[in-house]
């Protein structure tokens, strides 16, 4: 029987990894790539901006921008995590809006509160912001034409209604046309440590959010409110012994130590903010509606108004209630449903609303957004 010769065993070859070099190579070619592509993008949306121009459209479409991030996070398979995917194209999206029109933005202000947090999620970097010093200045600013857009705070998870924007949207003729539903972390800034502080700075909200916090870990220092997160940060850093309760972006952006963070009493703090301005968001199937009505002050008037709503089987989303000023009974109610103003089921609840209530206006239609921050 012939034997087999035997084989010598073949070496295992191991492929060698690309050096720094190479890979760094590597991501200059993708990052070159990038940019054309970016301006590749942004060519095709100033396109679109001449055709919105032509037609009288609004530059800015909260609803398509909302789907735009949404279809990236759909699309996405890592290993870059939604969020920052969602946050490269914000900024991408608002560079290209820019190109088309520049854009005023009010927000209560200075700079680095949360309602600039908010609208920074909302229109990124490449718009005008314009901090003004109240809720009802930043309506002012809309409703007079000097800036496109406001973003104001709405409700919050905590504290409920916020009573000043309900009283601007009863009186002014803007309209809601996005929301940005935002965490809200509190954190204890200060440039001494912590026991050294004397002082804390901030807005009546922040401090009422953190009571249970600040009488457990500072139960002798004086609590002052001021006007805005950011303002109470400018305090901390103007006085040794004062600490201020705002954002982290906030204590970057003036230099002061985080002494303590996420310290809010309830977990899961979300601030609702609204974008105010002049038109309507575009349908989406996944919108909101938020009316105001008057009703008379009569047994059951509540009741047969918000009976409407559930014929037409439209799920009421909040609803809010403040009496009439002056000697007049009545009430004012604010309702957010879910659907557009252009629905079937809306349009029929809302000509229903308009022969039973006193008065009945149209705050705004928009997508339900997602949860930032």
């Amino acid at each position: 029987m012939a034997s087999r010769s035997s084989k010598a065993p073949r070496k295992k070859t191991t492929k060698r990894k690309p050096g720094l070099a190479t890979l760094r190579k590597r991501i200059d070619t993708i990052d070159h790539e990038l940019v054309e592509l970016m301006n590749k993008r942004a060519d095709v949306a100033r396109e679109i901006g001449h055709i919105k121009s032509a037609s009288g459209e609004v530059t800015y479409d909260p609803s398509r921008e909302e789907l735009v991030l949404d279809r990236v996070a759909d699309a996405n398979e890592g290993p870059l995590a939604d969020d920052s995917l969602k946050s490269i194209f914000r900024e991408l999206i608002s560079g290209s809006r820019a190109i088309e029109q520049h854009l005023r933005v009010a927000h209560l202000g200075p700079a680095w509160t949360y309602s600039h947090l908010a609208a920074l999620h909302r229109f990124g970097n490449a718009v005008e912001f314009v901090p003004v010093s109240s809720i009802s200045a930043a309506f002012e600013e809309v409703h007079a034409g000097h800036s496109h857009y406001g973003v104001v705070p709405l409700e919050n998870s905590t504290d409920g209604r916020i009573a000043d924007t309900l009283d601007n949207l009863s009186r002014m003729a803007v309209k809601i046309c996005a929301e940005v539903p935002l965490r809200i972390h509190h954190n204890l800034l200060a440039a001494c440590e912590r026991h050294d502080v004397r002082k804390v700075y901030s807005r009546p909200q922040a401090l009422s959010q953190c009571r249970n916090w600040l009488a457990r870990h500072l139960p002798n220092a004086q609590l002052i409110e001021v006007t805005s997160t950011s303002a109470a940060a400018e305090k901390a850093t103007r006085e040794s012994k004062a600490a201020a309760i705002a954002s982290r972006q906030a204590g970057i952006h003036h230099g002061l130590s985080i002494l303590a963070e996420n310290i809010e009493d309830i977990a899961g703090n979300t601030t609702r903010f609204a974008v105010i301005g002049h038109a309507d968001a575009k349908r989406t199937g996944r919108d909101k509606t938020a009316l105001m009505f008057e009703i008379k002050h009569r047994p059951g008037g509540l009741a047969d108004a918000l009976a409407i709503p559930k014929r037409q089987k439209l799920n009421l989303t909040w609803i809010e209630s403040f009496p009439l000023p002056g000697e007049k009974r009545g009430y004012i109610f604010f309702v957010e449903l879910d659907g557009h103003r252009d629905d079937l089921r809306v349009r029929r609840a809302i000509a229903s609303l308009e022969k039973r209530c006193t008065r009945v206006a149209i705050l705004g239609s928009y997508a339900g957004a997602s949860l930032v921050g």
